[in-house]
């Protein structure tokens, strides 16, 4: 994202709210960014603006680990958090791409949902308080440190997945959990004919693992080998009995399915498990264009081979990973060179959401990328999320056009 002037990294909130209430009382644009490991998500600012970092805003306020809460800044990264919380024996599942770079803020705003929510529920809900510096500059405070239930609307949720657009997260405060004390990842060339029957074996385990995917392709960032379909990924965690059931269940019933040989490792099975996660926005510089689609975890995979199909027919490669139990679809489309994929890229995004109309753009560096689709087709509820624009931001300060429906 291009931007007029270099990033303004302030210190303290107040500082912060200072810069955003000038900006705003000129007649000002802001962009905001924190690890920018997300930055591919969303569309273009619709005018030149003042780049404010979140980068500097780092730091623990409160962290009150028998009651299983924590605050911190919204500049602190995702591996600075979790690898504090690994001290005290917890966890948040943060689940998201680059955790050494990503921001806390970043990822709260950009909605990120990871591939164990379908076990440990979304981010959103192990948020408990916020901080938000608002359009004017003020900050606005929510929740609190105590995990209880909220009468009324829990105003820090609103601003997750907002895109900054209504409020810049400067603050977070999570419960946390208990960490699962083991991991272990499971990765299986797919033989011919066995995708389906694999499919249906993992969604009828008597023990849900804590991930699973379908992947096809990436054969540089993630894991094992894949068959004439691809190739499986597996990650259970927990306790070491439930890891010593789940393994004697899952093995059964890819052997069932027709999987005859898998590889298994504790050693590294997160490091595992965080590369696919991280490929989900792994751009090949200027040749490659990512979408993620929304979908249930029975109709994930053929809706993933139709969009191989169509990819085909623009010459175009594809690497595909399903979320096998939340339904998710991420496709990597690419081309030879910058300039291949630029004779076929806006066709393509065309195409693409005639096929799956909620196809959203979540990683390219092309420059064609501005004339994408990001968003995909605009919620129903997009006017109502236009009037909280102009109610929060009535300037258009925050981060102007890039959210969906150019929000």
């Amino acid at each position: 994202m291009r931007t007029a002037t270099a990033p303004v990294a302030p210190e303290t909130i107040d500082a912060l709210g200072t810069i955003v209430a000038q900006a705003d009382r000129g007649g000002g644009k802001i962009s905001i960014a924190g690890g920018n490991t997300l930055s591919g998500m969303g569309l273009p600012l619709e005018a030149p603006a003042l780049a404010l970092s979140t980068l500097r805003l780092t730091g623990v306020v409160a962290n009150e680990s028998a009651d299983l809460t924590i605050a911190v800044r919204a500049g602190m990264t995702l591996q600075g958090v979790n690898v504090l919380l690994a001290g005290q024996g917890q966890f948040i599942p943060f689940d998201a791409p680059a955790p050494q770079y990503a921001t806390v803020g970043g990822t709260l705003a950009a909605g990120w949902l990871g591939p164990r929510r379908h076990r440990y529920g979304r981010l959103r809900d192990y948020l408990i308080g916020s901080a938000i510096v608002l359009a004017d500059g003020s900050v606005a405070r929510a929740g609190g440190m105590v995990v209880k239930n909220v009468a009324g609307y829990d105003m820090s949720r609103l601003y997750v997945g907002s895109f900054g657009t209504l409020g810049i997260l400067v603050q977070a405060n999570f419960k946390t959990i208990p960490a699962p004390g083991h991991a272990r990842i499971f990765l299986a060339p797919l033989p011919e004919r066995t995708r389906e029957r694999a499919f249906a074996a993992l969604a009828a385990l008597p023990v849900a693992p804590s991930a699973a995917f379908w992947v096809d392709g990436f054969h540089n960032s993630i894991d094992g080998d894949d068959g004439n379909e691809g190739r499986v990924a597996v990650l259970l965690d927990g306790s070491e009995a439930l890891l010593e059931r789940a393994t004697r269940d899952l093995r059964s019933a890819l052997g069932r399915a027709g999987v005859p040989e898998t590889r298994v490792f504790d050693t590294g099975a997160r490091e595992s498990f965080q590369r696919i996660v991280d490929a989900y926005v792994a751009n090949l510089g200027e040749r490659s264009v990512t979408y993620r689609i929304a979908s249930f975890p029975t109709e994930s995979a053929e809706r993933a081979l139709n969009i191989q199909q169509l990819a085909r027919r623009y010459d175009l490669r594809t690497e595909t990973i399903v979320d096998a139990l939340n339904g998710d679809v991420v496709l990597r489309a690419s081309g030879l060179d910058s300039r291949t994929l630029g004779g076929k890229i806006e066709s393509f995004d065309d195409a693409i959401h005639e096929l799956e109309p909620g196809a959203q753009v979540i990683a390219c560096e092309h420059p064609h990328r501005v004339h994408l689709n990001a968003w995909g087709e605009a919620p129903a509820a997009v006017e109502r999320m236009r009037a909280l624009k102009a109610r929060f931001d009535p300037n258009r300060t925050l981060n102007p056009g890039r959210f969906v429906g150019g929000i």
